[in-house]
């Protein structure tokens, strides 16, 4: 019953001795370290110099009794579970020994499966209390980074960090690929801010909420009277960013006819406004963004193969959340910070039972789909931990069919992604507006991609 295949240590105080040493017998065979006191004014001192994992007390004992053990156990090693054991199983003794913090409560003559039960439960608990201690001072120490946040220790999240440290003091273009919702805006801001343009603009930019033409005159700009109702200059995002980041998210989504006029501004490092004959020169570095595999779409013709190469001098590929189950409580308590002051209220962390149902689910929508839950969760917690009940009742619910060979991890990502779109539009009965907010995109490009997939209600 041991975790993590160390021998944990369990206190055991009981005046009786041969019910301490029957108790001594069962827990050592089940591989745990005991410490044996046959008094409660012993087990005091004990508790002052060594460090219990759990402790295993009788109620009732001459002198010090396990009310007394237990107040004391909660003073100087609060973090430890206590069960207590009596022959005086009443209501009120329970009641009592509950009230002061006692894990549970078992009486005399007890089953063995029942003590290895309750044994095995209460240091369940207190593994999961260090663990959230130590995930709470793991967020401590990502909030005091200075640099955008990327959440996770998991090997595949340790090798992107690695390449954007490498990538990102160069200034080569990058191409950002990974399922939506994966944090490709995130990426970017961090490869500029370990960049030399840091201390200049980073300007974001979602192609697929704009048409041609609005798409031209955001980033282009364009002089007075260029078009009707241009009643003065406008400069464009590339031109605002000059010195600095310019971050094209959903690149995938650009007309063919944009894609010329972008080629040309990375090959020529100037930017035609609207209505104008005069180019102004701009000094930037792309980072480009998609959820699409646009190495298939330049072959099939529906991107331009002149700027994909232009755009993917370095690929940064972002591994979905489902590859990295272990970054899940991190990323479960790093948002839970975050919405608790956002929401001032005052959430500490999961039950186990919470945990594991997060953990457990399958995460079409990635980490910003994991972020949304936490957010809901915090919204909807009536206590100081998050509880099954505060959940989506979807995530017990529902699993997207996912499909990622080993060998070509973006080979189904439109599968996927018309799974997961279909899904919450159904859940949100094809409210586009609602829709478009769990997914954490705009209605036009939600249209888009209804529109593109073939999904229908």
């Amino acid at each position: 019953m041991a975790g993590n295949g160390e021998k944990e240590t369990i206190l055991v105080v009981e005046d009786d001795a041969m019910a301490l040493t029957n108790l001594e017998h069962i827990l050592r065979k089940e591989g745990f370290h005991v410490v044996a006191s046959d008094s409660g004014s012993k087990a005091l001192k004990l508790l002052e110099t060594h460090s219990f994992d759990l402790v295993l007390t009788d109620l009732k004992m001459r002198g010090v009794d396990g009310l007394q053990v237990l107040k004391r156990v909660k003073e100087l090693q609060p973090a430890t579970e206590v069960v207590m054991i009596t022959a005086y199983a009443t209501v009120d003794s329970a009641v009592t020994a509950m009230r002061q913090g006692a894990y549970h409560y078992i009486s005399k003559p007890f089953k063995l499966d029942l003590l290895r039960k309750m044994v095995e439960e209460a240091l369940y608990k207190k593994r999961l209390s260090q663990e959230n201690l130590q995930l709470k001072e793991r967020v401590r120490e990502l909030e005091a980074v200075d640099r955008p946040l990327m959440v996770g220790a998991s090997p595949a999240m340790e090798k992107v960090v690695k390449l954007l440290e490498q990538v990102a003091p160069s200034d080569s273009n990058v191409l950002i690929m990974g399922e939506t919702g994966t944090g490709k805006e995130l990426t970017a801001r961090t490869i500029h801010h370990l960049s030399p343009r840091h201390s200049k603009a980073f300007v974001a930019f979602n192609c697929g909420a704009f048409s041609g033409e609005l798409l031209a005159n955001e980033l282009f700009g364009h002089e007075k009277e260029a078009f009707t109702g241009a009643s003065s200059r406008k400069i464009g995002l590339i031109e605002a960013a000059d010195g600095g980041t310019v971050f094209l998210d959903e690149i995938g989504e650009m007309t063919l006819s944009m894609q010329v006029n972008l080629l040309r501004v990375i090959e020529e490092r100037e930017v035609l406004r609207v209505g104008s004959v005069t180019p102004v020169r701009v000094d930037v570095r792309f980072v480009a963004a998609t959820s699409r595999d646009l190495k298939l779409e330049s072959e099939q013709g529906h991107f331009r193969s002149d700027l994909y190469y232009r755009l993917n001098v370095v690929t940064v590929l972002l591994p979905p959340l489902s590859r990295r189950p272990e970054d899940i409580p991190l990323l479960a308590h790093f948002f839970l910070t975050q919405k608790g002051r956002k929401t001032g209220k005052e959430v500490s962390g999961f039950t186990p039972e919470a945990m594991e149902i997060l953990t457990g689910y399958s995460w079409p929508g990635n980490v910003r789909e994991l972020e949304n839950v936490v957010e809901r969760a915090v919204v909807m917690a009536r206590g100081d931990r998050i509880r099954p009940d505060d959940l989506p009742t979807g995530l017990m619910g529902f699993s997207v069919t996912t499909h990622r060979p080993e060998s070509s991890e973006l080979a189904t990502l439109e599968e996927q992604e018309k799974a997961y779109i279909s899904w919450v539009l159904k859940q949100t009965e094809w409210n586009k507006t609602r829709a478009a907010e769990i997914l954490g995109i705009d209605r036009v490009s939600l249209w888009r991609k209804i529109k593109r997939l073939g999904i229908e209600p």
